[in-house]
């Protein structure tokens, strides 16, 4: 007998940011695992699509589409064609996001005292702001359909706890330019965790379940040596996260193994605010 426990098959769930590093990999295992996805993205191209979901771009059981998340008509525009095509959204997971890298220029990653305030503003819009439109208008439509769903923000560890500093001195060495972790960021993310119990709260007895998910650092290629072993050792584990490491969390989520959780924080971290 097929083990339903942890079953997202037939489900319809949006991912935003689905075609970065982690959506994609959200993506594709909701997909191998019988679900409609609809990979959501500010940019979307046949090319970019190929690269990134390949052998999957062709599934009936897949669409991608392009959205202004900081915008309600894009947002509804989009809703209306998932929609139509599957019905109303079983799942949400509210993972696009914007961040300030290390290779980041000195303008938008100098001292707190000289932040830009429009660099701050555009973070706060896309990260809790964006948020706040999807989950509004993607709960909305559930509610009115009397169906219950699952509703993931993405968190971060930097919206727990504050960024270490000290991880990103090299730059200073290098350049005798400082890096400093933007407040951008945290400030936007920790702002997720109220909301998402604001929400768990407000639809409790719509069976609209609204969890975080905090995440820590992804290991790419790319990345300075310095920079993955300063991070890597305030892990506990001992290394950064692979990208595939996330998707049991938001599979269980998106699940009924987890029907009766709702405004609660997941963290999967390696151990990072265990310290």
């Amino acid at each position: 007998m097929e083990d339903s426990l942890f079953s997202v098959k037939d489900k319809v769930i949006i991912v935003t940011g689905g075609l970065g590093q982690l959506g994609a990999q959200y993506v594709k295992t909701l997909h191998e695992r019988g679900a409609k996805v609809a990979a959501l993205a500010t940019h979307v191209d046949a090319a970019r699509v190929d690269r990134v979901l390949g052998a999957i771009k062709d599934s009936d059981r897949l669409l991608c589409a392009r959205v202004n998340i900081t915008d309600k008509a894009s947002i509804n525009q989009v809703l209306d064609q998932i929609e139509a095509k599957w019905g109303v959204p079983d799942g949400l997971v509210n993972n696009a996001g914007v961040d300030t890298q290390p290779s980041a220029p000195p303008e938008v990653s100098g001292p707190f005292e000289d932040f830009p305030e429009e660099v701050f503003r555009e973070v706060v819009e896309v990260n809790l702001v964006g948020t706040f439109l999807m989950t509004q208008q993607v709960g909305k439509r559930m509610r009115q359909a009397g169906k219950g769903g699952s509703i993931i923000n993405v968190g971060s560890i930097y919206g727990v706890v504050s960024p270490v500093q000290d991880i990103y001195s090299y730059k200073k060495e290098d350049t005798g330019i400082p890096f400093v972790k933007p407040v951008a960021y945290s400030a936007a993310k920790s702002g997720l965790y109220n909301f998402t119990r604001y929400c768990a709260t407000y639809w409790g007895r719509d069976g609209i379940r609204v969890n975080t998910l905090t995440l820590s650092g992804v290991a790419r290629s790319d990345q300075d040596p310095r920079f993955q072993k300063n991070y890597t050792s305030r892990i506990p584990i001992g290394r950064m996260a692979q990208p595939h490491e996330y998707n049991g969390a938001v599979v269980f989520l998106l699940s009924d193994a987890s029907v009766y959780m709702t405004g609660s924080n997941v963290t999967v971290d390696g151990g990072w605010t265990a310290w």
